[in-house]
C-alpha cells in the first residue's frame, strides 16, 4: 500500500510549475506505463488519464492525482520523464527552489537506492518498451524526432502527435443516425460486425533479407489496429513476423473461415515493408497485393459476397522521397487525394447453365469479378512511407484517430479523405538528414458500391 501524500518540498514543485507541466507535459502510453510499473498509477488510474482527448487535459488529470499517490511518486514521475525525453521538465521540477531556500538538482534524486521488487519492474518495463524507447536516425521508411530537442520546441509533426487521441474510447454512433442512414448502407449489424487480419512484419531475417532493416515502430502498429478494431466489434487476429508463404497460408486460411457467413464485413492489415502491388515477408520474398485481392474476390471468397471488405496496407510502395514543394503565394490550392477504382470487368452475355436458373428460368444476379473492396496505402506510387520508430507509421496513427472519433457519423470513404487531409499536413523533424522536412501522401482505392458506415457500439434491437 502507498504511504499517504507526497513530500511537501515535491509537492511545492509540481504545484510551481503546473502551468508550464500542463502546456509542455506529453502524457503518452509509454510514460503511463512507466509509471504503473513502478505502483504509482493503478490500470484505472491510467485509463481514466488516458480517455481524455487532449494532452493538455492528460497532463492536468495526471497532475492531480500525483500528489496523493505516496513520496515515491515524485521520483517516478522524474525518471518517465527522462525515458521519454522530457529530460528539460524533469530539470525543471527538480531545480526548483523548496521552503528552505535550496535548490534539488536531478541527480539527488536518484541516490536511494531503489527497493529490489520495484527497481525489478522498473528494468522489466524497459526491457519490454527497448523498441520504443531507443532513439535511431530515420531510415526512408521512418520518421524519429532528434533525441535532444527540447519539448518547447515542437515542429509541426511533433505538435500533431502530441494530442493525438490514441486511446480516445471509439465515439458511439447514436440510434438516430442509424435510422438515417442504414436504408442506403451496407448492412451492419451483426456482432461481431466480421473478423479482422492484422499481419505485421517488424523483424526480417538476416541472411535471407539483408537490405531490410527492422521496422522500429511496428510493434505499436498492430497493437493500435488491434485495439481499435477490437473497439468497433471485430473479433481481430495479429499475426507477427511471418514469410511471403506465411502471409500467404494466413490469408488463405482467413478467406476460407466458415464464420464469414455469418458477419456483415472483414478487415485486412498488412504492415511490412515494400514496393509498388507487393509486400515483404521476413525472407525477403514478396506477396503480390493483386494476388490478396483476388484473394477476397466474390469468385474465391463467396461468404463475403455484397458485403464490404476493407484493406489498410501500411508499405512503401517504391524508393522516392517526397520532399514536398514550397506553395506558391495566393489562395490555397487543395487537391482531391488520388482515389482508383479498379475496373472488375463488365457481365458476361453468355449461356447460363440450366442448374443455375431458377424454377421461373430466370437466370441468377451475376456479379462482378472483384467488387464491394476499400484499400488505404500509406502512400503514393513509387513513393516510401513513414515511421516514427516510438509511435508508429503516419497512415497508421492518423487513421486510428479518425476512426476513433469519426466512425459514428462518417463514411469510410470520408475517414480516408480526412486521413489524406492530415498526412497532407505532417512534415518530418530529422535535421542534419535527407529526411528532413520529408512529406507523404496517403491515397485510397474504392469499388465499394454503398455507403459505408461502421456505426460503432450500437446494436438495432428486433
Amino acid at each position: 500500500m502507498l504511504e499517504c501524500g507526497m513530500l511537501e518540498r515535491d509537492r511545492l514543485a509540481i504545484r510551481r510549475q503546473s502551468a508550464v507541466l500542463c502546456k509542455q507535459l506529453v502524457v503518452d502510453e509509454l510514460l503511463i506505463q512507466l509509471m504503473q510499473a513502478d505502483d504509482i498509477l493503478t490500470e484505472s488510474m491510467a485509463e481514466s488519464i488516458m480517455a481524455e482527448q487532449t494532452s493538455q487535459k492528460r497532463s492536468w488529470r495526471l497532475l492531480l492525482l500525483l500528489p496523493k499517490r505516496g513520496p515515491k511518486a515524485f521520483r517516478s514521475f522524474c525518471s518517465a520523464l527522462q525515458e521519454t525525453e522530457q529530460q528539460h521538465l524533469c530539470d525543471l521540477l527538480t531545480q526548483s527552489p523548496v521552503q528552505d531556500g535550496r535548490e534539488t538538482c536531478v541527480d539527488s534524486i536518484y541516490t536511494d537506492k531503489e527497493p529490489e521488487g520495484q527497481a525489478g519492474r522498473r528494468e522489466e518495463a524497459k526491457k519490454k518498451r527497448e523498441t520504443i524507447v531507443r532513439s535511431s536516425l530515420p531510415l526512408p521508411t521512418q520518421e524519429e524526432f532528434a533525441a535532444k530537442r527540447a519539448r518547447t520546441h515542437e515542429s509541426m509533426e511533433f505538435s500533431l502527435d502530441a494530442d493525438s487521441p490514441i486511446n480516445t474510447p471509439v465515439l458511439p454512433c447514436t440510434p438516430e443516425f442509424y435510422r438515417s442512414h442504414c436504408p442506403q448502407s451496407y448492412s451492419m449489424n451483426s456482432s461481431p460486425r466480421g473478423y479482422a487480419l492484422v499481419i505485421s512484419n517488424v523483424s526480417f531475417d538476416s541472411c535471407s533479407a539483408p537490405d531490410l532493416d527492422p521496422r522500429k515502430g511496428g510493434e505499436v502498429d498492430d497493437e493500435v489496429m488491434r485495439k481499435v478494431f477490437t473497439e468497433l466489434d471485430y473479433l481481430v487476429s495479429v499475426h507477427r513476423d511471418l514469410t511471403a508463404q506465411g502471409m500467404r497460408s494466413c490469408i488463405e486460411n482467413f478467406c476460407r473461415r466458415p464464420e464469414h457467413r455469418t458477419v456483415d464485413s472483414c478487415v485486412v492489415c498488412l504492415l511490412s515493408h515494400g514496393v509498388e502491388g507487393a509486400v515483404y515477408g521476413t525472407d525477403g520474398q514478396l506477396l503480390q497485393l493483386d494476388w490478396v485481392f483476388e484473394a477476397f474476390d466474390n469468385a474465391h471468397c463467396p461468404l463475403l459476397q455484397n458485403k464490404p471488405k476493407m484493406f489498410f496496407i501500411q508499405a512503401c510502395r517504391g524508393d522516392e522521397m517526397d520532399c514536398g514543394v514550397e506553395q506558391i503565394d495566393g489562395p490555397v490550392r487543395t487537391l482531391s487525394p488520388s482515389c482508383e477504382q479498379r475496373d472488375a470487368g463488365r457481365e458476361g452475355q453468355g449461356d447460363v447453365d440450366s442448374r443455375q436458373r431458377v424454377d421461373t428460368e430466370r437466370p441468377r444476379i451475376k456479379l462482378p469479378q472483384r467488387s464491394d473492396m476499400i484499400c488505404g496505402f500509406a502512400s503514393l506510387k513509387g513513393t516510401a512511407a513513414m515511421r516514427n520508430t516510438k509511435r508508429g507509421s503516419w497512415f497508421i496513427q492518423e487513421l486510428n484517430t479518425a476512426l476513433r472519433l469519426n466512425a459514428r457519423d462518417t463514411h469510410l470513404a470520408d475517414i480516408l479523405v480526412q486521413v489524406n487531409r492530415r498526412i497532407k499536413e505532417r512534415e518530418g523533424y530529422a535535421p542534419g538528414t535527407a529526411h528532413h522536412r520529408c512529406k507523404e501522401m496517403s491515397e485510397f482505392t474504392s469499388s465499394l458500391c454503398k455507403d459505408l458506415y461502421l456505426f460503432p457500439k450500437y446494436q438495432p434491437q428486433y
